[in-house]
C-alpha cells in the first residue's frame, strides 16, 4: 500500500514539474530582415537559429520579411549579434520587437 501511495505522489509531482516547465516565462522576438526572398533563404536562417541554445519555434515569413523566434527564460537576443548573424548570411538586419511572455 505504501508503494502505491508513493508511486501516486511521485507521478503527480512529475506531472506538475512538466506542466510548470511548459509555462515557463520567456521572450518572443519578431526580427525584421531585408533580403529574404526564397525558401532556401528561410531554411538557412532557420538552421542558424536552431544552433542557438534556448531558441525555439522559429518561423520565417518571406512576404513580410520577418523572422519570429521564442527564447527561453534567461536567453536574450542582442541586436549587434543579430546584425552579424544576418550580415554573414547575406541579409540585412533592420529591427527587433521583443515581447515578454
Amino acid at each position: 500500500m505504501k508503494k502505491l501511495i508513493l508511486s501516486s505522489i511521485f507521478a503527480t509531482l512529475s506531472l506538475f514539474s512538466v506542466s510548470q516547465t511548459s509555462f515557463a516565462a520567456g521572450t518572443h522576438y519578431d526580427i525584421r530582415v531585408d533580403g529574404l526572398a526564397c525558401p532556401f533563404c528561410a531554411y538557412g536562417i532557420e538552421k542558424k537559429f536552431k544552433k542557438m541554445e534556448g531558441i525555439s519555434d522559429i518561423k520565417v515569413d518571406l512576404d513580410k520579411g520577418v523572422v519570429s523566434v521564442n527564447a527561453a527564460e534567461g536567453v536574450e537576443l542582442q541586436a549587434d549579434k543579430l546584425k552579424k548573424l544576418f550580415n554573414e548570411s547575406g541579409f540585412t538586419y533592420r529591427s527587433m520587437k521583443k515581447t515578454v511572455k
